[in-house]
């Protein structure tokens, strides 16, 4: 990172970026990496809200948006270190939740293969049963529901409506 943006930065903010370098990230697993992006977005949201609010505040006292930009230039370079380290951790999350969908279809696949391969009788038998609860739940759909009596009463009245226009003729 920017040794310029570095130092912009306090201490307890230089160790939360810290925690975002490639060879830190390569040591958490998913869980771990989804609890540390969370934080860094809280940190550049906060930053990102201290930054507009002095930015605008100071506009009025400038007398424009382009006078005013230099003033906050310190805060405007917390929110920039923490947008590159924000890319970071989203890269290296999307990168695990990628290999873990895979390793889920991967065993789900294998899974599936095996109930196949398992029998034929053992597999109806099964399916059965696991299907039977799954029925259970399953309620149809009322006829009736406020969204579909709205629709039915609106058509009605259209209808009406326009018959009424008819009949006038």
């Amino acid at each position: 990172m920017n040794k310029t943006l570095l130092a912009a930065l306090n201490s307890t903010e230089r160790l939360l970026i810290d925690e975002t370098e490639p060879a830190s990230l390569a040591l958490l697993d998913e869980d771990e990496t989804a609890a540390l992006h969370a934080r860094v977005l809280r940190a550049r949201n906060k930053a990102q809200g201290v930054y507009r609010r002095g930015a605008s505040g100071k506009v009025s006292a400038k007398g424009g948006r382009g006078k005013a930009f230099g003033e906050n230039s310190h805060a405007r370079l917390k929110v920039e270190a923490f947008e590159e380290a924000l890319g970071r951790v989203s890269a290296r999350l999307a990168t695990l939740a990628r290999q873990s969908a895979r390793e889920l279809k991967e065993a789900r696949l294998a899974a599936a293969a095996e109930a196949k391969a398992g029998g034929g009788a053992q597999t109806r038998a099964g399916r059965s049963r696991s299907a039977a609860p799954a029925a259970k739940g399953t309620a149809k759909r009322p006829l009736r529901t406020p969204a579909s009596q709205k629709k039915r009463a609106g058509n009605q009245s259209a209808n009406a409506r326009w018959q009424g226009k008819r009949d006038a003729r």
